[in-house]
């Protein structure tokens, strides 16, 4: 089975055009599942079958797995079982009409605006690493992008003239992102004063590097951002995604509409976004419990 995963994986990588992330995700996913198989000595994807696939469901929930991580998981091998039925290896796809684990949707964690303030300030713009981090920070708050988006940016990716980043998601589709003043200012004083000397190899493409002249890692942020938030004392977890939630929620509680929001996310599915509505409906719902004198 092994090697149908491996088919599998080389048609994600080469047709769908996958971004390594995601190809790792889904041959963690299907490799457990293949693990799980030879457990129960199936050494044959014919013969599995529905009852299979729901046992292994059960089998994950009373280990502990998260609703979301099961959900994660079936979409894997539902994509994986429609592969061996187009590529002929099956005759059937055992998925068909099985439905995923309904989850309790959570709210994302946002800041406020005086929470971002405070996040944002921190920076010691007195030296190269203060002002790069700054710019950083500022530009992931500006533009909403992951973290994973923010690392992978290129210096020509950014056009300060007309203010703006392109920016490429986990595939291969292109979006164009505006930045605001604050962000612009932080970024071009960085390249100004900082890329340049930080880049030991002219060849470098990277926007944003480390101390070694090579591209910054999503790990490197994440430590950034830890100490950052320590720094700050501000009262709530905050992760690098939290940025990109503030920045939707922030944008929809002053106005902006859902698909203007939608777009520079570079949600496929609007649905996504929608989530983001909620917070700006609970927030008005406080604001309202709180000044109404009849509430």
């Amino acid at each position: 089975m092994n090697i149908l995963l491996g088919a599998f994986i080389d048609y994600l990588a080469n047709v769908k055009e996958l971004s390594r992330n995601t190809l790792d995700s889904y041959k963690r996913d299907i490799s457990q599942y293949i693990s799980f198989l030879d457990e129960r000595n199936i050494d044959d994807i014919r013969y599995t079958n529905k009852t299979t696939i729901i046992t292994y469901l059960l089998y994950m929930q009373k280990n502990g797995k998260a609703t979301s991580t099961i959900s994660r998981n079936l979409a894997s091998i539902r994509s994986f079982y429609q592969f061996l039925v187009n590529e002929k290896y099956i005759d059937r796809d055992p998925t068909i009409n099985l439905e995923s684990p309904k989850s309790e949707k959570k709210l994302p964690s946002v800041l406020t605006l005086n929470e971002v303030e405070l996040l944002l300030t921190q920076p010691n713009e007195g030296n190269e690493k203060g002002i790069r981090d700054k710019a950083m920070l500022e530009l992931l708050y500006a533009t909403g992008i992951r973290v994973s988006e923010l690392v992978s940016l290129n210096y020509c990716d950014l056009n300060l003239d007309m203010g703006y980043i392109k920016c490429k998601n986990s595939g291969t589709k292109e979006r164009i992102i505006p930045i605001g003043s604050m962000a612009r200012k932080a970024v071009e004083r960085f390249i100004k004063e900082c890329r340049f000397s930080l880049v030991r190899d002219e060849s470098e493409q990277a926007l944003f590097v480390n101390y070694h002249g090579t591209r910054l890692t999503r790990q490197g942020f994440w430590k950034i951002i830890k100490m950052y938030t320590q720094k700050a004392k501000i009262g709530k977890k905050i992760t690098p995604h939290t940025l990109r939630h503030s920045f939707a929620t922030h944008l929809l509680q002053n106005g902006a509409d859902l698909r203007s929001v939608q777009e520079m996310l570079g949600h496929s599915d609007i649905s996504t976004t929608q989530i983001y509505t909620q917070i700006t409906k609970n927030k008005i719902k406080e604001v309202y419990n709180k000044t109404h004198p009849r509430a």
